[in-house]
């Protein structure tokens, strides 16, 4: 497998993870493994929630992968685990860490992508049961969020200008 057409499976896999975690989100999460997910939604005492057992359940075919690819020697399954990984890393860096601040490293950023992307998250979590949800991938903001954000910039942009 030539260096390109790793890099090429590595962002594809990449990429199709955005539709493997919406899928996941909506009908695993919100679906017969709503047990685990509830406390995401109608939030509990302490850092830790069972929705976080989904990180290992998500890592499981990374790992399969990893394992087959380098005992295998196959390079495509190392390719797939890289993209695989990457997701769940830029997941939880999106997900966990400027959505929900569970730690604090990004807390005020202006940025117009992080604002639409918190705003589409906050719409999910207006829900909290498990059923009428929206705004299930992570990654991918809807354009109606992204008008959202943009009708609020230019409100307060015209706000100010009118000071």
């Amino acid at each position: 497998m030539t260096y390109l057409w790793y890099i090429l499976l590595i962002a594809l896999t990449f990429c199709a993870m955005e539709g493997v975690a919406w899928l996941a989100h909506k009908y695993v999460m919100h679906g017969f493994l709503w047990y685990l997910h509830r406390d995401h939604h109608q939030k509990e005492p302490g850092f830790f929630e069972k929705n976080d057992a989904f990180f290992l359940i998500f890592a499981v075919p990374c790992m399969l992968l990893f394992w087959f690819g380098f005992t295998g020697g196959v390079a495509w399954m190392n390719a797939v685990a890289i993209g695989i990984l990457v997701y769940g890393m830029a997941y939880f860096l999106v997900h966990d860490v400027i959505i929900h601040q569970r730690f604090k490293w990004f807390t005020r950023s202006n940025n117009t992508y992080i604002r639409a992307i918190r705003w589409a998250h906050k719409m999910h979590h207006k829900h909290l049961s498990k059923e009428e949800g929206e705004s299930f991938g992570m990654l991918y903001v809807a354009r109606k969020y992204w008008e959202k954000v943009q009708r609020d910039k230019e409100r307060n942009s015209n706000h100010l200008q009118a000071r």
